[in-house]
């Protein structure tokens, strides 16, 4: 099969992806006619298609998330390419395709990175964070193997989450290593603790958010995490009011340091202020990373990057 990355205008593609969109619109002609705005998709990016003159059959048969075989032709539109389909239906058992070989995912098996997470949290020293800690993971262990860090900005894939967490934690070892005057259990505690309501803040299905959640759009992860230490608290039998608690939410509510970028308090604490520098750099050189592997190998810029002040990133040619 033909990877997407790979596609040059000109060419004809016949072969199996995955529909990540479906949206019906109409064109601007007298009278409009109904057409089918597609994106599809596969491990190595994504590609937005058109299916013209859509019948009241179409409609009924095409939705995200289902795999079809497509015949089409890359064609540039606004100096990008999309596929103009020629023909489509959707996938069947006899096709012998899988929805996970279609899907972008952490290079890391989930399994591991969920290992590694709890691990890192059975060695915090202090029996209190390690508890909290504990048990907020136990909140979203299962939702851990397969949830995005987000919808599009950063590790928007198949266990983006654990492995935005993963990473990070490789950065804040090295950080309190070459700066002993962090507390190394307060950099884990928040590295792990600062996104952990992710999955009840999102509703994801295969790493792909197909909408925000009620409790995602009216309280946000990083209230509903905030939230969770103090459940955790209570549950254990620790003052709401102790300083390890305290601290532990403020790791939470401080990590995206500015209110206009959703925290409600900025980083006060040495600890917190790596937190917020931790997740920046991991974020940020993600979104990068991800930009240029699904960069199709006939361009050289990316599209401009919302996390990098929407600035594109040109790949140098080796």
């Amino acid at each position: 099969m033909t990877l997407i990355r790979t596609f040059t205008e000109g060419d004809e593609i016949t072969g199996y992806y995955l529909l990540k969109k479906a949206e019906i619109k109409q064109t601007n002609a007298a009278p409009p006619k109904n057409y089918f705005d597609f994106v599809l998709a596969d491990s190595s990016g994504e590609i937005p298609a058109k299916l013209w003159d859509v019948s009241a059959a179409d409609k009924e048969t095409y939705f995200p998330m289902m795999l079809v075989k497509v015949q089409g032709l890359v064609q540039m539109y606004r100096e990008k390419p999309q596929m103009k389909i020629n023909r489509i239906r959707k996938a069947t058992e006899e096709d012998g395709c899988k929805l996970t070989d279609f899907i972008k995912s952490a290079p890391i098996q989930p399994i591991d990175l969920v290992h590694i997470i709890k691990q890192t949290a059975a060695g915090i020293q202090d029996s209190e964070c390690r508890s909290v800690v504990e048990f907020c993971i136990s909140k979203v262990e299962e939702r851990l193997m397969h949830y995005p860090a987000a919808k599009a900005m950063h590790h928007a894939y198949y266990a983006g989450l654990a492995y935005h967490i993963c990473r990070m934690l490789e950065l804040g070892e090295f950080v309190a290593r070459q700066r002993p005057f962090l507390n190394p259990d307060l950099i884990k505690a928040g590295i792990i603790l600062h996104d952990i309501a992710k999955p009840e803040e999102m509703n994801a299905e295969l790493g792909i958010v197909t909408d925000y959640s009620l409790k995602g759009k009216l309280l946000g992860h990083i209230s509903l995490a905030a939230n969770w230490v103090i459940e955790a608290a209570i549950a254990l039998g620790i003052d709401v009011s102790s300083e390890n608690i305290v601290i532990l939410q403020h790791l939470v509510l401080s990590h995206h340091n500015l209110g206009e970028w959703g925290s409600p308090v900025q980083p006060q604490i040495p600890e917190a202020i790596a937190l917020h520098y931790i997740d920046t750099l991991d974020a940020k050189l993600q979104a990068v990373e991800d930009a240029l592997d699904s960069l199709p190998d006939s361009e050289e810029w990316t599209q401009p990057l919302r996390i990098i002040e929407n600035k594109p990133i040109f790949r140098m040619r080796k």
